[in-house]
Formats: structure tokens, sequence, C-alpha cells
């Protein structure tokens, strides 16, 4: 477990600095942390077989970041270079459960931690059954708000913009997708059509090469 330093600085927030130099996030250094980043994602979210994907399609090739983005040092690494992205016009932001939980989490606890003021939301793959019936979780911006959508795996887009369609039907912005990884299968078209930007950390082939120079 690594060792922990706890400061308490102005305006009465608690940092957590890491003991490794090139995670921490008052002062990373991209280029590391993204190094770091995508030889986790090799080793440990990368699979070379016969797939189904959730899109339908088969492939030989698949990426299930939750094992990256459920650990310590995954998220901090993930968080730190979506945080980097986010525009200062953002009030949030948001994904599709499950894939894009611990990344909405993740990023909001870094901006808190960095004096950014920043929310998450949470949106569900159906309204709520009980209640209110909401689509969406976490504290809500005002109307005409700009969120920033998070994604783990992009493929056709499909999961993207389902989160996209109900952030707008409920009254916000949507301009922006980041997603960790990129599988160029039509996706950025989908979202570019509907008149948003994709930007991904890494594309899938970038993994494969990585998880092949690591055998």
């Amino acid at each position: 477990m690594p060792k922990v330093n706890i400061y308490l600085i102005p305006p009465r927030c608690l940092i957590i600095k890491l003991a490794y130099k090139d995670m921490n996030p008052l002062n990373p250094s991209l280029d590391g942390i993204k190094e770091t980043l995508l030889t986790l994602l090799a080793q440990k979210a990368y699979r070379f077989g016969d797939f189904s994907l959730a899109s339908g399609k088969k492939s030989s090739h698949y990426v299930n970041c939750k094992p990256v983005s459920l650990s310590g040092p995954g998220l901090l690494s993930i968080s730190s270079l979506f945080l980097k992205q986010i525009n200062k016009s953002d009030s949030g932001v948001a994904g599709l459960t499950l894939g894009a939980d611990p990344l909405v989490s993740g990023v909001v606890m870094l901006a808190a931690q960095s004096g950014i003021d920043l929310n998450g939301l949470i949106v569900r793959k159906e309204a709520k059954g009980h209640g209110t019936g909401a689509w969406l979780e976490g504290p809500l911006p005002p109307k005409g708000s700009v969120i920033t959508v998070l994604e783990d795996v992009v493929t056709t887009g499909g999961s993207s913009l389902k989160a996209v369609e109900q952030l707008r039907n409920q009254g916000y912005l949507v301009k922006q997708v980041l997603a960790i990884v990129d599988r160029e299968e039509g996706g950025v078209e989908a979202i570019t059509k509907a008149d948003l930007e994709l930007n991904s950390l890494f594309f899938l082939k970038e993994i494969v090469e990585r998880a092949k120079s690591l055998q």
C-alpha cells in the first residue's frame, strides 16, 4: 500500500499526495501518467480472443477498462488526464452507468482537491422504477449548464449518445465526449453527427501494440 501524506490547505480542502512522484495531481507529468496508464490498460484491460461486443459486433480484441478504472492508480491516472480536458465553462461531468460510474466519481473528486467546482451526474440505463422516476442521479446543475460526458470504451458510440440524449432532454448542453479508448469502429462519426466532439486518450491499436510489446 502506498504511503499517503495528508496536507490541509486553503480553502480547507484535503489534498492527498501519493508517494508516486508521477501520480501527484498537484504536479502531474502528463506524458508519464499517460504512458503508465497505457501499460495498465494493455496488462489488465485488454484481451485477445473471440468476443461479442456490447454493440453486437464480433471482435478478436476486447477491452474492459473496469479492472483499471476501479483500481486506485488507474483511476487517478484517468481522472488526471480527463480533468485536463474539461473546459472551464463546464458545470459537471456525466456518464452512463456502469462503465462511467468510477470515471465521474474520480474526476469530480480530483476537481474538488484541485479547487475546481465540478459536479457529477450518473445517467441511468432506464428511468428509476419508483420515487421520482429520474434518469439522472446526482446534484443537478441549473438548466442550460454545460456537461461533458465521460466514457470508458467507444465502439459505435451508442452508450455515449444515450447519455447525451438524456442530458439534453433535461435541458443541459453537451458539447464533448471524453473516452479512455476509441475502437475506431464508427463511434467518432456517430458522435460528430450528433454535434459533439470526441476526444479519446487512446485508440485500440495503441493498446494492442503495447500488449504485444509486453509479451
